[in-house]
């Protein structure tokens, strides 16, 4: 698959792997919203930014890293499918992405059980 959305989400991928996830930051339009199911609703590129602050700081705690399994999408729309591994375990979840020129517009995680 390819297109904006795609390409940009791919981008967001690769940035995450490195463990520093204030480097996705710039990822995200200014007025991005992203809704994470633990933390809570983030608006704007600055609380967003402040998020993945403390992610850094969470997911260092929970010995915390993701994987992705699966990217699909378009210019406009991205869905990825991924496992967190944590000293607790594994947990599966999906994110939901839109993106409009080449910035995410709106990011939300859902977790399974």
């Amino acid at each position: 698959m390819s297109g904006d959305a795609y390409d940009t989400l791919a981008r967001f991928w690769e940035l995450q792997n490195d463990g520093d996830y204030t480097k996705v930051v710039e990822l995200f339009a200014d007025d991005a919203v992203l809704v994470d199911p633990i933390f809570g609703t983030f608006t704007g590129r600055e609380a967003i930014g402040e998020f993945m602050a403390k992610m850094n700081v969470e997911m260092k705690k929970a010995g915390a890293s993701f994987r992705l399994e699966e990217l699909a999408g378009d210019d406009h729309t991205v869905w990825a499918q991924w496992i967190a591994t944590t000293n607790n375990g594994e947990r599966t979840g999906v994110g939901v992405y839109r993106v409009a020129n080449s910035k995410i517009t709106y990011y939300r995680d859902y977790m399974n059980g």
